[in-house]
């Protein structure tokens, strides 16, 4: 199982030219395979007079659903680059599209493959890779006496508390990484003496 894993929040866009060619690179974050292909029609719609919109993404967050088209390009020329740029980056839930209009020159195999790499590689660099991690969210009741204790702890581990409350007790709400979880709890349990509550809760993918 995946434990952690790259992807994007925000759009990016970029555009090459190689020999006259117009190469324009489109990322955005999707989850699923609906979200892609909806993607794909977008940016289709978007540039209708366009002679290639080719595409890759990789969704689901365990880069297990992978696709890719040529549309039209040369087989394993434009599609296939894409989605190794997706995967030697480590990327998850993206789909990249990158839109061509051509310039009247012939680019060759290479040309192309090395086009819309660079295309792809483009609209990365214009938005910002996040990592997301499996973690269990968990809640902790302290006292008012215990609670330096633990923030100490938490700091030590990097652990951001990411909502607090403070009534007759303390709540802290954090997100620990699923691989940390028993030693974190076992050292928050000997901190405070076993007098902290922890509550945990499924497992999800968070960037926090």
């Amino acid at each position: 199982m995946i434990k952690e894993y790259k992807t994007i929040l925000e759009p990016g866009s970029d555009e090459i030219i190689e020999k006259k060619s117009r190469f324009i690179g489109y990322v955005r974050h999707t989850e699923t395979e609906e979200e892609a292909v909806a993607f794909v029609n977008e940016i289709r719609k978007k540039h209708f007079d366009a002679r290639h919109n080719c595409y890759a993404y990789c969704v689901d967050g365990q880069q297990k659903t992978l696709r890719f088209s040529d549309d039209g390009e040369p087989g394993g020329t434009a599609g296939k680059p894409i989605l190794e740029v997706i995967t030697g980056n480590a990327l998850c839930d993206v789909c990249i599209v990158v839109t061509r209009y051509f310039g009247g020159t012939l680019l060759g195999t290479g040309g192309l493959v090395r086009a819309y790499t660079e295309a792809s590689k483009a609209c990365i660099a214009a938005t910002d890779v996040i990592t997301k991690r499996l973690v269990v969210p968990t809640i902790l009741t302290t006292n008012y006496t215990d609670l330096g204790k633990i923030q100490y702890l938490l700091g030590n581990e990097n652990i951001p508390v990411m909502d607090s409350e403070y009534g007759q007790d303390v709540i802290l709400k954090i997100e620990i990484f699923v691989d940390d979880v028993e030693r974190v709890c076992k050292k928050l349990t000997e901190a405070t003496a076993a007098r902290v509550r922890i509550e945990q809760g499924d497992v999800i993918f968070s960037t926090g």
